[in-house]
């Protein structure tokens, strides 16, 4: 249901369309709904379908529950934790914790995605995922909510660049420039072009790329303005001849948070990868 098609949940489940047919219709005539209306660009869940995915996600969740339990008294059975997290959040403060995580749960996997604050919330609500992390926008009502790291977003141009003198920069003044961005669908480009958008503008694309090492590096050969978080820019400063111009609008400076359903829901692997993340 949340890949609005057949042939995207065959995808996301490895099996054939043919297979994953079968299964809806076969579900559907032993309980005597419809769960899906198939409709020109694809489906949407009946209100049978999405009573049937809610008890579904809550099996799953007391089945993962269940296996952290018996996990102490038998091997091979693995937990299973999904994150979903902005870009920021996912290429510059989770690497570490995940891999500290990761190494002290050996049986523990986890599935990483990058979405949007708002997409992740509504996922966490409606229990699709375990964990998210956000920017705090204060469209969180009916989230369990922690601190997690203050994102401030920054300029990054060539040391010969126009704006490079700046000591501050508003966004709005970067917009007549060419820009270096990340690829289409990343939250926090999404971010970036909304707030164009509010200034009655659009940003100047030379080149899109696939993380923030790779546009400081393109900053660094003048080939266009990037706006990235300052944690990775002060890193690449270190090895690249890039300026730093911390951009002064109030949007700019992001607080993270940790946000899930209810804490006392979670897996016990969750719960403690929760409470890591927190400390």
């Amino acid at each position: 249901m949340e890949a609005g098609s057949i042939t995207g949940g065959a995808d996301r489940c490895h099996i054939t369309l043919a297979s994953a047919s079968v299964r809806i219709r076969n579900m559907e005539e032993q309980l005597g709904v419809p769960l899906l209306l198939r409709e020109h660009r694809g489906v949407v869940p009946t209100a049978a379908g999405r009573a049937l995915s809610r008890h579904a996600r809550a099996i799953l969740k007391q089945s993962e529950r269940m296996r952290d339990e018996l996990a102490q008294y038998a091997k091979g059975i693995r937990g299973h934790i999904r994150i979903l997290t902005n870009t920021a959040a996912q290429t510059e403060f989770l690497p570490e914790e995940l891999g500290i995580f990761l190494t002290t749960h050996p049986s523990v996997d986890i599935e990483l995605e990058n979405r949007p604050s708002a997409v992740i919330a509504q996922a966490i609500a409606e229990r699709k995922a375990d964990v998210g992390i956000i920017t705090d926008l204060g469209d969180n009502a009916g989230l369990e909510t922690y601190p997690f790291r203050v994102d401030r977003l920054v300029a990054v141009t060539s040391r010969g660049h126009t704006v490079s003198s700046q000591p501050t920069v508003r966004f709005e003044e970067l917009l007549g420039y060419d820009f270096i961005g990340l690829h289409e669908g990343s939250a926090l480009q999404d971010h970036l072009d909304l707030q164009a958008a509010r200034a009655g503008r659009r940003l100047k694309y030379r080149v899109r790329l696939g993380n923030f090492d790779e546009i400081c590096n393109m900053a660094a050969k003048d080939v266009g303005i990037g706006t990235v978080p300052e944690l990775a820019a002060v890193r690449c400063q270190r090895d690249m001849e890039i300026s730093v111009v911390p951009l002064v609008n109030a949007w700019a400076s992001r607080r993270l948070v940790i946000c899930v359903h209810r804490f006392e829901e979670l897996s016990t692997h969750a719960q403690q990868l929760v409470e890591q993340l927190k400390a």
